[in-house]
């Protein structure tokens, strides 16, 4: 498992909201600034799924990222079963500053690991970046 976290200065609830619904999704899950996220649905809840759209920008690339939801619960812990056969897991940790979100997932066998963490923590950070301007 690959293991990545940050801290987030605000609340678990709203943490928690801008992470799981789409519209808010759609805003912050890509990379860099050549990709964007142009759909997202969500069914949050134990056997339901989730799917994101990512693209490149200029029309050249996009895929699906998707998975089941195998187990949610509320403000605390996400673990899906991605279509790849995958696992992922989510935890949200209210702290004195905020909220400690942590993610692990198990690799993929196409790309170095160090590959995967760095983009998966891109995300994440591109996420933190969200949420923080978002509460202001």
């Amino acid at each position: 498992m690959i293991t990545i976290e940050t801290e987030i200065a605000a609340p678990v609830d709203q943490v928690w909201a801008m992470w799981s619904e789409p519209q808010h999704i759609e805003q912050w899950n890509f990379a860099g600034d050549d990709w964007h996220c142009p759909k997202s649905e969500v069914d949050l809840r134990t056997g339901g799924r989730f799917v994101s759209t990512m693209a490149a920008r200029d029309g050249s690339f996009a895929f699906d990222f998707g998975g089941v939801y195998e187990r949610v619960v509320s403000n605390s812990e996400i673990a899906v079963l991605l279509d790849d056969g995958r696992k992922w897991i989510t935890v949200f940790e209210a702290t004195e500053g905020g909220t400690k979100v942590m993610e692990s997932f198990e690799p993929e066998n196409e790309n170095p690991e160090e590959m995967q963490r760095a983009g998966w923590q891109m995300i994440l950070d591109r996420f933190k970046g969200y949420v923080e301007a978002s509460v202001k």
